[in-house]
Formats: structure tokens, C-alpha cells, sequence
């Protein structure tokens, strides 16, 4: 028998495809990448619920402010302008709890800010007894309004350049606290209108809160305290206590605290000046 000799190889041979399951793989893979364009895309495009929700809630309080100040109901307005500032102070800190910042709430935040606490504090405090004084009553108002914006446009610019733990003059929720409780307190203690010297109070407050606001007065933050911490139970009786005086006399308490609070900037300012140390509220670059 002849001796077995082994098959050679064909050379010829054309390859075999790839099998189904690669092309199945490479589908899926380019199925996922579209899938992650899109998501950054509406991303982009759309915006966070949570944060923006109270900001809106915090316009609207703003809004019925100036709604219930025309319709002469001034207890109301107040009140109203008070439920925006704590809505105003929650959706900053509900976006950095939840990580949802993004530079559309910012400047809606800022819009919003415009109109509770400057458009709305100023036509209140005008329709309430400013309009007794002619146009000196309107000026102060604008004057108020004006420091709003110039306050807000300042404080967009200098985010990231001052130090967090102060602000570069009074806030404007403040010195919408400002305004409102002073017509919360006389409101509320039956102060009659027609008194010779309480438009010019209102005329002098007005005035004070508008030009402070612009100023380089370093007010206290509160951004260095974070609520994740553990803090001592004395905090916490502190918190109770607080409550508890406010809730005793809501528009004396509240005035009183934001008068406190108004004057406290130019005595850090004077303490800073006396040690001659610098203000902790101007920017790195001194524009300001």
C-alpha cells in the first residue's frame, strides 16, 4: 500500500465572516454611545426641578408682594416678602446638597432676587408712606431698587474672587428685611401714617438700606457653616431659643435682628480698619 501522505493546506481559502455575536457587540456599543450623546445633550439643554422650584416659589412671594401692596393690603406684603427670603435662602443650599447647580439657576436666582427684594420692597415701602413725600418718596425708593441691581451685578461678577464668609456690602434679602419689617412693626403696633416724622423715617431706612448695599461693608455670610456637621447639643438649644423669641413678637424680633444685622457690616469694617488689617469683603483685584 502506498505510504499516507498529509493534506496540504489550502492557500486559496477566503476568510469566513465575523461571527453574528462581534457585529451584535459593536451595535450595542455604537447604541450606547448615541444613548450618552443624547443624555449630555438634554443635559445641556434642560434644567434641574428641585433647586429651580424654590426659586420660583421664592419669585412669587415677591410678585404677591407687590400684587397685596397694590390692593393696599401692606401686613400681607410684608409677610409675603419674608416667605421669599427663606425660600430664596433654601434653593441655593438645596442645589449644593443635591449637587444641582448649574448656571441657569444662577441667573435665575438673580432675576428672582431683582424683584422680591428689589423691585418688590421698594413699591411697597412707596405705596405704604414713601408717596406722602412727593418726589423725594419716589427717589428713595430708586435709589433702593438701584442698589438691588448694582448689589446683585456685583456680587455675579466677584463669585470665586472674595472671601466666602463675607459679602461685599448688605445682602439684598436683608435689606428687604429691612424695608418690610419696618412696615411689619408699624402695621402691627397701629403706628398712624399721618405722623409728621414717620415718612421721613421710612424716607431715612430706605435710603440706609439702598446705599449700604452697594457698599464695601463686609456682612457675614454664614456659607462657612455647613448643616452635615456634627455640632455641640448648646447649638441646638441656641436654635430653640431663637425660635422662641421670634415666635414671641415676630415683626419686633425680626426688625430688630435685621437691624442688628444691617449695622453689623460697618462694625466689622471699623474693627478691621482699627487692626489694620484688610477688608476681608473686596476682591483680590481691588476693583471694587
Amino acid at each position: 500500500m502506498p505510504a499516507f501522505k498529509p493534506r496540504r493546506p489550502r492557500t486559496n481559502v477566503t476568510p469566513l465572516p465575523r461571527p453574528f455575536r462581534h457585529n451584535q457587540a459593536a451595535a450595542e456599543s455604537e447604541a450606547l454611545e448615541l444613548q450618552a450623546e443624547r443624555q449630555q445633550l438634554l443635559r445641556k439643554r434642560g434644567i434641574y426641578l428641585l433647586p429651580n422650584a424654590f426659586t420660583t416659589a421664592a419669585l412669587f412671594g415677591g410678585f404677591f408682594a407687590i400684587v397685596q401692596a397694590m390692593n393696599l393690603r401692606f401686613e400681607a406684603a410684608a409677610i409675603a416678602i419674608f416667605a421669599a427670603m427663606v425660600l430664596d435662602g433654601m434653593d441655593g443650599r438645596v442645589a449644593r446638597m443635591t449637587h444641582t447647580q448649574s448656571a441657569f439657576g444662577e441667573q435665575y436666582d438673580s432675576l428672582s432676587d431683582m424683584v422680591s427684594f428689589g423691585v418688590a420692597p421698594a413699591l411697597v415701602m412707596y405705596e405704604w408712606v414713601l408717596k406722602d413725600l412727593g418726589r423725594w418718596g419716589w427717589l428713595a425708593a430708586f435709589v433702593y431698587c438701584a442698589g438691588a441691581a448694582l448689589r446683585l451685578a456685583r456680587f455675579n461678577t466677584n463669585i470665586g474672587s472674595v472671601d466666602k464668609r463675607f459679602f461685599q456690602g448688605l445682602p439684598s434679602p436683608a435689606a428687604a428685611a429691612l424695608i418690610a419689617g419696618f412696615v411689619w412693626l408699624a402695621i402691627d403696633n397701629k403706628v398712624p401714617v399721618d405722623l409728621f416724622w414717620l415718612p421721613w423715617l421710612a424716607f431715612a431706612l430706605t435710603l440706609y438700606a439702598g446705599i449700604t448695599m452697594v457698599s464695601n461693608a463686609p456682612f457675614y455670610s454664614g456659607k462657612a457653616l455647613d448643616v452635615r456637621h456634627r455640632v455641640p447639643f448648646a447649638a441646638i438649644l441656641v436654635v430653640v431659643a431663637v425660635f422662641v423669641l421670634i415666635s414671641s413678637d415676630p415683626p419686633v424680633m425680626l426688625f430688630v435682628l435685621f437691624v442688628l444685622y444691617g449695622l453689623s457690616g460697618y462694625l466689622f469694617w471699623a474693627a478691621y480698619v482699627l487692626r489694620g488689617r484688610p477688608n476681608p469683603a473686596r476682591n483680590a483685584g481691588g476693583e471694587h
